[in-house]
């Protein structure tokens, strides 16, 4: 995987949203993703940080969703 790009269970919890949330995101054009299926990876600096605990990192809120890019409409 290239640099600054992560699993989908990564970002997930870097983002603090489902893993189906990573997805449809990358399908909106709202993340970027390079590969494909199980190898496929998103890229972290297009993921919103969710808000966590600094002891228990227990997540306080998910980060806000990115913006969809020009003239695309979401899923």
């Amino acid at each position: 995987m290239p640099p600054g790009y992560v699993s989908a269970a990564d970002a997930a919890y870097y983002a603090g949203v489902p893993v189906g949330t990573i997805w449809r995101w990358a399908s909106e054009g709202r993340i970027g993703k390079t590969g494909r299926g199980k190898v496929a990876g998103y890229c972290v600096w297009d993921l919103p940080k969710g808000r966590r605990d600094e002891y228990t990192r227990e997540l306080l809120e998910p980060g806000a969703a990115p913006p969809l890019p020009a003239g695309v409409r979401a899923a």
